[in-house]
């Protein structure tokens, strides 16, 4: 099983390569569900980070239907990761009615070849998730990062497990959000091949009056190395 740890920021990248990580998704403001990291953290990232790591391209915050405007700055950005070496593209869009865009998603597939590209949780806000699995299938996706359409992963473990059934390794399906140590074993006895966990912490609490609450976290080393221990035992 491949564990991929969301890092939002270079010391939690330096953190998931450190504790054995397989893989990492590089994002930005995880707090709203993550945005495209800035090009000089892409930079950085490439240059000394050694482990496969895919960027996510999402311009913005909210819904997942963009403008002209913001498909080209995605456009534009995953021109930038390929340059720079990254192993995949983490993206999608969405129609205004929560189906999947086939046109503006086939278009940033084919951008990012040779890239891997794996369709991110736009896909808990589709209506019919196993029409949109059949629908990633042939526009031949690598990947799917869903919770199954539940807040956390692991309620919505079930319909997980028939999405990867129906998907036959057509697409691999990779359970994500709320995944930790004491329930990791639910995704390996359920025969997943991948997981996604951002085993972050809190590292700093700012209580301003000009900045509002802003929580700062950071991908744990510890509890990345809980997460490979129980998925390596019997």
């Amino acid at each position: 099983m491949i564990l991929e740890i969301c890092t939002n920021s270079y010391q939690s990248a330096l953190n998931a390569q450190n504790a054995g990580a397989d893989r990492i998704e590089l994002c930005s403001e995880l707090s709203v569900g993550g945005i495209t990291p800035s090009y000089g953290l892409l930079k950085k990232i490439s240059e000394e980070i050694t482990i496969p790591v895919n960027v996510l391209i999402r311009p913005r915050s909210g819904n997942f239907y963009y403008s002209d405007d913001e498909f080209e700055l995605m456009k534009s950005n995953i021109e930038f990761c390929k340059k720079l070496g990254f192993n995949g593209i983490v993206s999608g869009i969405l129609d205004p009615d929560n189906s999947i865009d086939i046109k503006c998603t086939k278009e940033l597939i084919k951008l990012s070849k040779p890239l891997t590209f794996t369709f991110h949780r736009a896909f808990d806000c589709v209506k019919n998730p196993k029409e949109s699995l059949l629908q990633l299938i042939n526009l031949k996706v690598d990947r799917i990062l869903t919770s199954g359409l539940q807040d956390k992963a692991e309620q919505g473990i079930e319909l997980l497990i028939e999405l990867k059934e129906l998907a036959k390794d057509k697409i691999i399906i990779l359970p994500g959000n709320g995944i930790n140590p004491t329930n990791i074993h639910l995704f390996k006895n359920a025969g997943f091949k991948e997981v996604h966990s951002s085993a972050s912490k809190v590292i700093r609490k700012e209580n301003s009056n000009f900045f509002g609450n802003s929580i700062q976290t950071e991908s744990d080393v510890k509890t990345i190395q809980e997460i490979l221990k129980a998925i390596k035992s019997a």
